[in-house]
């Protein structure tokens, strides 16, 4: 039951450099420029033309950007801590014997192969002996208890309209594929992946076949179809994901009676139970008339239909952790979305599963090798400069009253900063890990955390916790939280080198913390006040003058094509690339205070040929240079709400003046806008 809902805003892949067998992090350097091409024209080609050219995405990599590069060497340094730690030995204390067997049991590629499909034996055994319908939803809540996701989603999370209170949500859900659209679209392309998705399904049936598990009656291609098709009903129910977007959509409160009448055929009463939630009397249910479509389609599925889906949730969910055939036809359904070559090692795969699975004790240890004090110290100081900019941005702002100005500024003063790890770290010891048992330690990792989260149900919300874990290298603002978090990972090249001049600092980990801050004032973060709760602190006038400015910011966006025929999403992309365009503008005025302040003058002198301003659009331009495979590109514009590196900085510096100044650049030219965009 990993459904605890977060809003993730900005992932970042990247890593420290205090391991001595990591290899050496890859920084800012002009020797990325493209000086045969004009700034003005297309910056992003200027500032990474030649590391375009002279990069190359790795067979196990769906895409290169310096946020994986920094990734593949973050997990150097967490591969040593797991490697150390899984030697054994009596002197282990709880946290390295936990990290330790878990990531042994994965490496122990020889055990998990011997097993084949035993492992998850007893799971289907329990499906193959359910006799009805009711008692069907029993193995539905087993299911989401041990970490796959059939039928819908129960998570906990803040109340919208009292964030300070934690309350129970369902939500739709149980979808194999990564979006809706896989199940509806019907352009040549999405089709072949339907194809692979098929093909997939059928190949692990006839594996599970072979290992003694079959629907009664039916192939495994029968077995496939019954699968997608009620897979494409649940598709028909779901909210797509623009709509998702705005907070309203999602917001259902009601009476828990009100909520199992909705959907006699899901028995909630009796999930509720079997998943030991508390007694709570209200919920959110964030898309009613997904529980009230597939309510019929409960109804009309045959119970054999139904334990067919539910079996393949369970194979596909432990599919990565079972033997070499599954792992296999895992991948290969991989490579059709992502285009990625080759499978990852094991040990990336492994090192992976422990940072998910026991993230916060793994983190520990990351922490102690990876992040001193002082970098913590650092990172703090550039956020203070940063909200002291979004602050003199709000007050000078030309469109907005001066009674929402009041509101935004005590908003932003609420504001909450999260740096490197938690104050608090999570307790694993319940959680049994033995060095034989792989699946049986992801399953019961995942009880663990389910517990955990349905625990917070009808409690207050902790404001400590933390929503990732500090070897996965993340940044995110938080409406419910009213919050910004930057795990440990975030003070390394090409974000913060301290090596290197303010300007280029200012272009890559200011403009980060800047971006996360503007997402507290963006199309979804200004619907939530500095509390965290759903409601509108904005004068009529000011509200709709936002809504003019972020349909610029959509439009322009829409027009960008991300790959072959396909345009960009503007409103999916929106709250990003509202926060890109913002957080590149108080990122520079907070460079721009440190220049002004610095008496000696040597600030403001040139470096390699380029000023400051320059060099802060090369440091913000070499962040974002990438190479990604047409494929992991389509899916993108259906999934992400990131727009591609190229966008996340042309898109940006078109709409601004400071860029055209910096580089004298002209009216007309590419890189600056006929109408530029302009919010924060």
């Amino acid at each position: 039951m990993r459904c605890f809902r977060l809003l993730t805003v900005l992932i970042l892949f990247t890593s420290l450099c205090f391991s001595q067998s990591a290899k050496p992090a890859p920084g800012f350097s002009i020797d990325t420029i493209d000086k045969s091409v004009d700034p003005c024209v297309d910056f992003y080609q200027y500032a990474c033309g030649n590391w375009i050219k002279n990069s190359e995405i790795p067979a196990d990599q769906s895409r290169w950007v310096s946020f994986v590069e920094l990734h593949e060497r973050n997990m150097d340094i967490m591969r040593g801590i797991l490697e150390k730690a899984s030697t054994g030995g009596a002197g282990r204390n709880t946290i390295d014997q936990k990290i330790g067997d878990m990531y042994g049991s994965c490496m122990d590629e020889k055990a998990v192969n011997s097993k084949g499909l035993s492992a998850l034996k007893p799971e289907l055994d329990r499906i193959d002996a359910v006799k009805d319908k009711q008692s069907l939803i029993d193995e539905v809540a087993h299911a989401h208890m041990i970490g796959a996701g059939p039928l819908f989603n129960f998570y906990s999370a803040s109340d919208l309209h009292n964030a300070d209170q934690v309350i129970a949500y369902i939500d739709q859900g149980g979808l194999t594929a990564p979006d809706r659209d896989y199940y509806l679209k019907d352009d040549d392309k999405t089709k072949a992946v339907r194809q692979h998705f098929v093909e997939y399904m059928t190949e692990v049936f006839m594996l599970a076949s072979k290992d003694g598990v079959q629907s009664p009656g039916s192939s495994a291609s029968q077995d496939a179809d019954t699968v997608l098709r009620i897979e494409t009903a649940l598709a028909k129910a779901e909210m797509d994901r623009t709509s998702r977007r705005d907070p309203k959509n999602r917001d259902h409160k009601m009476q828990r009676e009100e909520a199992v009448s909705l959907a006699s055929n899901f028995y909630l009463d009796r999930y509720f139970k079997d998943v030991n939630a508390p007694n709570f009397t209200s919920l959110n249910v964030g898309n009613p008339e997904f529980f009230k479509q597939i309510n019929s389609v409960l109804e009309t599925e045959s119970l054999e239909n139904l334990k067919t889906y539910v079996r393949w949730h369970l194979l596909h969910s432990a599919a990565p952790w079972l033997s070499e055939p599954y792992v296999q036809a895992n991948f290969k359904m991989q490579q059709a979305l992502t285009g990625q070559k080759e499978i990852q090692a094991r040990w990336k795969r492994c090192t992976n599963l422990v940072d998910r699975e026991l993230g916060e004790a793994l983190g520990q240890r990351y922490v102690e090798a990876a992040f001193p004090p002082q970098s913590k110290a650092r990172m703090l100081k550039m956020v203070n400069a940063l909200e002291k900019s979004l602050g003199e941005d709000i007050k000078n702002l030309s469109w907005m009253s001066e009674e929402t100005k009041k509101q935004a500024a005590v908003k932003l003063a609420a504001i909450q900063n999260k740096i490197g790890y938690p104050d608090v770290w999570r307790d694993y010891s319940s959680v049994d890990i033995r060095p034989d048992d792989l699946l049986g330690n992801v399953q019961r990792a995942n009880d663990f955390e389910s517990k955990r989260q349905i625990a917070k149900i009808d409690k207050p919300l902790d404001r400590k916790e933390w929503g990732m874990t500090p070897p996965t290298v993340n940044a995110y603002y938080s409406p419910s939280f009213n919050e910004i978090v930057f795990p440990a990972g975030i003070l390394q090249p090409p974000f913060f080198d301290p090596k290197l001049d303010d300007a280029v600092n200012f272009g890559g980990i200011g403009l980060v913390i800047g971006h996360e801050l503007t997402h507290g004032f963006d199309d979804q973060g200004r619907k939530f006040d500095p509390q965290g709760n759903l409601h509108d602190w904005w004068t009529k006038e000011d509200g709709e003058e936002f809504e003019k400015r972020v349909s610029c910011v959509a439009n322009e966006y829409s027009n960008f094509v991300a790959v072959d025929d396909l345009k960009l999403n503007g409103r999916l992309t929106l709250g990003e690339n509202t926060a890109d365009n913002g957080g590149a503008r108080i990122s520079l005025m907070a460079l721009e205070h440190v220049l002004a302040d610095d008496k000696s003058g040597k600030a403001s002198q040139k470096i390699d040929g380029y000023t400051p301003e320059q060099r802060f659009f090369l440091g913000f331009g070499r962040v974002w240079c990438e190479k990604r495979r047409p494929e992991v590109a389509r899916m993108s514009v259906l999934t992400d709400p990131h727009s591609p590196g190229k966008y996340r900085v042309d898109g940006v510096v078109q709409n601004m003046p400071e860029f055209e100044k910096a580089w004298s650049c002209k009216a007309g030219q590419p890189m600056v806008a006929e109408t530029a965009c302009h919010v924060w």
